[in-house]
């Protein structure tokens, strides 16, 4: 990629140059660590951080440029790009100077508060079946292909996001399947993506310190639909697919102007599941539609599965995969890490991990395993530090109502006091406790080694919150942690 300051500020309405408008830019960064030669240094004013407080770093590691909103001196052989607004003159510029990557390939965009991660990984596998290049940009990680990328937000930066996007392109990628968080569509981090199918799977209680409302939460949703809907767009076929069941249903459907198809087990719509039956190491189900009928024997479970299954379905409908292909790739289909995974060392119990750290995850969980449990279910969570409050006791009355046994321990405390948070969970805990085991250990390890050392024939542990994570936030420093090798390891050792 390289492109002229002068081409750059062609773009802005309020803008003046000081400096050669002729320098070539070869990348741009908001971080003064990721500058390297010839870069764009664009300097946020964010809420902790200014960027302009950073620019000798950048022109030190290579910057040639700089974007900024406010009076600065630099040397005179650097280029001074001055707007009122820097976030919105990047919100022109990155996309631009990247030559639009998401219009050369489908970007099928999935948003909600759970079901997002499997629902894409599931779509991947279809388009692939296809005979499709697929990228995937999602909670877990990034995939060009089957080269994995690490990812540290469930939708990147504007800037991170259009450079993966252009690396795609360059792949000669066909799809890009992205997972889009509330976040990304709040913080304008997806402007300048040309969305061809948009999907919705629920929207339940989360990021609340955030959005504040719920109702403001689903705002920020359906603005993914928004986008596909917007008059102007350079590619056709444009789809909607909306959980019908949710009823936050009806804000998408409002924000949805193009073709849309529903989904739902419970109320008429465009797809529809029946004749379920959730098994303990499966789902069997038929999906009904304009396409006619399917009857799938699946090798995931639970009644979230059906939900991200219908999903996945009506976005590979929407960008016209044959019913055969989609049916022969759910057959095949298996798991996705750290979503209702099962860690087998041989043991005559269960353990499942999960992600689910919130409120409805966790319900969904605990009900798919009570579904399945031939004994007693023995749970294992915490809740987040420097997030939604509201939901701890919450989330403790859940796993205090569903299980048999309750552990209480710590998930990222971040800066927040492990026991604080833990009094919060356990206030939810003892409203529904009823007599029930219940114990409360700060350190997750020795919590996890606790529930394993109790676990007998035909019990379930679930260990909830983390899932695909293999890190764990503390106050002062982020440490390697990983659900299920320390299950395994609590395993191997009851032996």
């Amino acid at each position: 990629m390289s492109k002229t300051i002068k081409e750059l500020a062609a773009l802005l309405t309020e803008v003046s140059v000081v400096g050669d408008e002729n320098t070539r830019i070869q990348s741009i960064a908001h971080d003064s660590r990721k500058v390297t030669q010839d870069t764009l240094f664009v300097c946020i004013s964010g809420a902790t951080v200014d960027g302009h407080k950073f620019i000798a770093q950048a022109i030190e590691n290579g910057a040639v440029a700089v974007l900024v909103e406010k009076d600065v001196i630099v040397p005179k052989h650097i280029t001074v790009v001055r707007v009122p607004d820097v976030k919105a003159a990047m919100h022109l510029v990155v996309p631009y100077f990247y030559d639009y990557p998401a219009r050369k390939m489908r970007l099928v965009g999935i948003t909600g508060t759970n079901g997002k991660t499997t629902t894409s990984y599931v779509l991947r596998a279809i388009l692939r079946e296809a005979g499709y290049k697929v990228g995937l940009i999602g909670t877990i990680q990034i995939m060009i292909e089957d080269e994995i990328q690490p990812i540290h937000n469930t939708t990147p930066d504007v800037i991170d996001l259009q450079c993966i996007l252009a690396d795609m392109a360059k792949a000669k990628m066909d799809y890009v399947v992205m997972e889009v968080s509330s976040h990304a569509l709040a913080q304008d981090r997806v402007i300048g993506c040309e969305f061809d199918t948009a999907v919705f799977t629920n929207l339940t209680q989360d990021h609340l310190d955030y959005h504040k409302t719920l109702e403001n939460y689903a705002k920020a949703k359906a603005r993914l639909f928004d986008l596909v809907s917007a008059a102007g767009q350079t590619k056709e076929n444009k789809s909607a697919v909306i959980n019908i069941d949710d009823a936050a249903s009806l804000v998408m459907l409002e924000h949805t102007t193009c073709q849309c198809l529903t989904y739902a087990i419970h109320k008429e719509s465009d797809l529809r599941a029946s004749a379920i039956n959730v098994l303990a190491k499966g789902a069997n189900f038929t999906i009904s539609g304009v396409f006619g009928t399917m009857d799938l024997k699946l090798k995931i479970t639970g009644i979230f599965n059906v939900y991200n299954v219908l999903s996945a379905v009506g976005a590979a409908l929407a960008e016209k995969i044959a019913p055969q292909i989609i049916q022969a790739t759910l057959e095949k289909f298996t798991s996705v890490p750290g979503r209702f995974e099962l860690v087998d060392e041989g043991q005559d119990f269960s353990v499942i991990v999960d992600y689910a750290h919130t409120p409805d995850g966790l319900e969904n969980i605990l009900h798919t395993a009570r579904q399945i449990a031939k004994k007693r279910i023995i749970t294992v969570f915490g809740c987040g530090g420097d997030r939604d409050r509201t939901k701890r006791p919450i989330m403790g009355r859940i796993a205090a109502k569903l299980s048999d046994v309750v552990i209480a321990t710590s998930d990222n405390p971040r800066t927040e006091d492990p026991e604080f948070i833990l009094s919060q969970v356990e206030a939810g805990v003892q409203e529904e406790l009823a007599g029930k085991p219940h114990e409360k250990i700060i350190d997750r390890k020795t919590a996890i080694f606790r529930a394993i050392e109790i676990a007998q024939v035909d019990d379930i542990v679930i260990i909830a919150g983390k899932g695909h994570e293999n890190y764990q936030i503390l106050k002062d420093q982020t440490i390697h942690f990983d659900d299920k090798e320390v299950a395994r390891a609590a395993i191997r050792g009851k032996h």
